[in-house]
């Protein structure tokens, strides 16, 4: 977590430094809401994930940490430098190449039959495209200066969802997922004892009624693709790349 944070104070002072006028940092989701659990609560630019959050891990408090020091850079020596945050959620969309982002792990998992059930956890997904187009937006829009936007497709769709895309759509490819799902007490059980499990039950908890309005109003951006779009450019891509077979 150290690095994260020593990282990005050293990206800023360096633009303070030279004159940059704006920074845009590529920070996460993990940095805003996965504190919130209740399901009626929208989750918007102005929530914060409590740090000392149980079941957090250690990818998303250093995410989290970074940003927080880099706004408290920002308000204490920024001087003229412009600061700005994209908040992706998950990323999946189509790959360059087979060098793949960690969200793919998810398809990965139910495609090679790693998940003998499936856990009932809803995600939200962005397309890397729209990662991509916000943060252009975001270098040269004057009102994006001094915000948080989340970047994030309409909606949410869960995991047992996922699967039955992918079974529906390609077949051939998908003859290992499984089509069980895994009740969520489970979970919470091996939570009690497990590292890993503890990290699912905060995803099985969290709540995914999750806002971009503010990305569309102040930035003008609307998602290239939605949820299950952006599944099925991930899925071509790894069968491209040779990835999954």
């Amino acid at each position: 977590m150290l690095p994260a944070v020593e990282g990005i104070i050293r990206v800023l002072k360096a633009a303070r430094n030279a004159n940059v006028k704006r920074v845009v940092m590529t920070s996460n989701f993990g940095a805003v809401g996965f504190s919130k659990k209740d399901s009626n609560h929208v989750t918007t630019e102005a929530d914060w994930t409590d740090p000392n959050e149980k079941g957090l891990s250690v990818y998303e408090k250093s995410k989290l940490l970074a940003e927080r020091a880099a706004w408290d850079f920002i308000q204490r020596e920024g001087g003229n430098l412009e600061f700005t945050t994209i908040n992706p959620v998950a990323i999946l969309g189509s790959s360059l190449s087979a060098h793949i982002s960690g969200s793919f792990g998810i398809l990965q998992h139910l495609l090679d039959g790693t998940m003998k059930a499936v856990p009932n956890v809803s995600l939200n997904i962005v397309d890397v495209r729209d990662v991509a187009d916000l943060h252009i937006r975001a270098m040269t829009n004057p009102n994006a200066n001094g915000q948080r936007f989340i970047a994030s497709a309409d909606g949410q769709i869960s995991m047992p969802e996922i699967a039955a895309l992918l079974k529906n759509k390609q077949p051939d490819i998908a003859k290992k997922v499984s089509t069980k799902t895994l009740p969520s007490w489970v979970i919470y059980l091996a939570a009690l004892f497990n590292k890993q499990a503890k990290e699912a039950s905060l995803l099985l908890r969290m709540n995914r009624n999750v806002s971009n309005t503010k990305a569309k109003k102040v930035l003008g951006g609307e998602p290239i693709a939605n949820n299950e779009e952006a599944i099925l450019d991930s899925l071509n891509s790894m069968i491209k790349f040779g990835i999954i077979k």
